[in-house]
């Protein structure tokens, strides 16, 4: 791979082998390079891609003016969300986990707290992203010395969340989780019953309300046949 542009130190413009424009970062990849020049291979820790170009501008700018140890450690963060979910995550997610977790690092350091007033939801729905996100803090802090609270965790597991459905814009994901709430409030109080949140019918019931909800605020209608069901 040779460089097409030197964005700064850490982050340069290439080709890949058929000719799709990326974006390839390391620590001091684009030191003292200039156009045409060899990348050296043995630093490159991420080769970004992207089909639309609008994205590739969006994630060029961002990592741009992100700080490289930031952008380390929202990679090792959605590296492992994707091991760990098993689940194909949107590549978005690199624009805007990365976002959030460099602004959150940047509060931190100013000692500014904001709450997540959806935290007890988020770990009742969405439990593994939940998960995913206490360890997210965790890997902050071994990195960075950084101590994040517990409420980032809920705001990275909607992150999560949000590039698992795709489609979704985050206050989307955000609605959908009020929805829930009130949905399985309903289910409650018409049964005067208390649900076990345990149990594999509930986490059933909670992913068909997570793909019902989905198509209401995405516009998306079920296809099928099975009129006696419906």
């Amino acid at each position: 791979m040779k460089v097409i542009k030197v964005i700064n130190n850490n982050l340069v413009q290439s080709q890949d082998e058929n000719g799709q424009e990326v974006l390839v970062m390391g620590c001091g990849l684009g030191f003292k390079k200039k156009a045409g020049d060899a990348i050296e291979e043995s630093k490159i820790e991420k080769i970004y891609k992207y089909d639309e170009k609008d994205y590739l501008e969006q994630l060029k700018l961002l990592l741009s003016k992100t700080p490289l140890e930031h952008v380390q450690v929202a990679n090792e963060i959605i590296h492992y969300a994707k091991f760990s979910l098993g689940k194909k995550l949107s590549d978005n997610i690199y624009i805007t986990l990365t976002d959030h977790i460099s602004f959150s690092i940047q509060r931190a350091k100013q000692g500014i707290e904001v709450s997540n007033a959806l935290l007890w939801e988020i770990k009742r729905f969405y439990n593994h992203e939940y998960l995913v996100g206490k360890e997210a803090l965790s890997i902050i802090e071994r990195r960075l010395g950084i101590v994040l609270p517990e409420d980032e965790a809920g705001f990275i597991a909607l992150h999560l969340v949000n590039a698992s459905m795709d489609c979704m814009e985050m206050r989307q994901t955000t609605e959908m989780t009020k929805m829930i709430q009130n949905i399985v409030n309903i289910v409650k109080y018409h049964f005067q019953k208390e649900l076990d949140e345990y149990s594999i019918h509930y986490e059933r019931f909670l992913t068909h309300l997570k793909f019902l909800v989905n198509r209401i605020l995405t516009g998306m209608e079920i296809e099928g046949d099975d009129t006696e069901f419906l």
